[in-house]
């Protein structure tokens, strides 16, 4: 009976085995394989080159750069996007007029396109004709008036600034989610004690979402440092590389410079660099439960 019941629970699993499988396992080792290779794409001649191709990018000032960016606008995220959404999902989660509909505005900019957002927000910074610009020097500011996505002194803030907003909604919902999961018997018991709102903040609300502040902050690295379409539909990755992200970079060599090669053994890199940040905050996050 315990055999059965091993094999009953191994054939359950087994779909998902076989799907991980074939849409991760087997794209990863095809990917490093074509990652040591010299190959344009299109010819089916491949020249083997080992691992010249990874020892490329310990010296690709350029690559380094986009990660530096894609950091950045993580670190940012980090801060500024979650900070918000946290203060939000905290004003939501109290008896406020109105909190439902607050929760359905705060959810639009996720589920927005981000093609459509980026270039809207490319219209919006327009150094030229922006609507920025036009308020600012409506509001007696036209020295600050600037071209926000061309000049590289500004370019990759107003970019990591319009990503916080477009995504700041996933980490409310969850943050929102996490709060209803308090026990209200907590905070009645504190206001007995003659604990006020922010002591019952400090002592309650903030021990208890450690974990999942935890969790935000994971699934806001990786998906912030993949991002890819809303800053490819506002800059492109310009000017002269100061917006340009890992994906960006990837998709450059493949296209720009006919190096699939190359291009796949920085995908393996990035990937390694991921489940690297990934381990690391999975092991914080199970000290944090401790």
């Amino acid at each position: 009976m315990k055999i059965k019941s091993t094999l009953e629970n191994y054939v359950f699993v087994l779909p998902a085995v076989l799907i991980f499988a074939v849409f991760y396992i087997i794209p990863f080792i095809w990917v490093f394989q074509l990652g040591l290779y010299d190959w344009d794409g299109i010819l089916p001649t491949k020249i083997f080159v080992g691992l010249d191709n990874f020892k490329e990018i310990l010296f690709d000032k350029i690559w380094w750069q986009s990660m530096g960016n894609a950091g950045y606008i993580t670190l940012i995220a980090l801060t500024f996007q979650n900070a918000l959404a946290f203060l939000l999902a905290w004003a939501c989660d109290r008896e406020i007029r109105g909190k439902n509909l607050y929760r359905v505005i705060f959810f639009i900019p996720p589920v927005l396109s981000e093609v459509v957002v980026g270039l809207v927000w490319q219209w919006i910074l327009d150094g030229n004709y922006g609507l920025l610009n036009s308020w600012l020097a409506h509001l007696g500011l036209s020295h600050l008036a600037r071209s926000w996505l061309s000049e590289p002194q500004t370019a990759l803030t107003a970019v990591a600034i319009v990503h916080c907003w477009k995504g700041f909604g996933w980490g409310f919902l969850i943050f929102l989610a996490g709060l209803q999961t308090i026990p209200r018997e907590l905070y009645e018991a504190a206001r007995v004690d003659g604990a006020n709102a922010w002591v019952s903040f400090r002592k309650i609300t903030i021990p208890l979402m450690i974990p999942v502040a935890v969790l935000v902050a994971i699934l806001t690295v990786l998906g912030t440092m993949q991002a890819f379409v809303l800053i490819i539909a506002m800059t492109g990755g310009g000017p002269a590389y100061h917006t340009q992200v890992p994906a960006l970079r990837i998709l450059a060599s493949m296209r720009g410079s006919s190096r699939f090669g190359y291009a796949c053994a920085q995908g393996i890199s990035f990937g390694v660099i991921l489940m690297a940040i990934s381990f690391i905050q999975y092991r914080f996050s199970k000290k944090s439960r401790v």
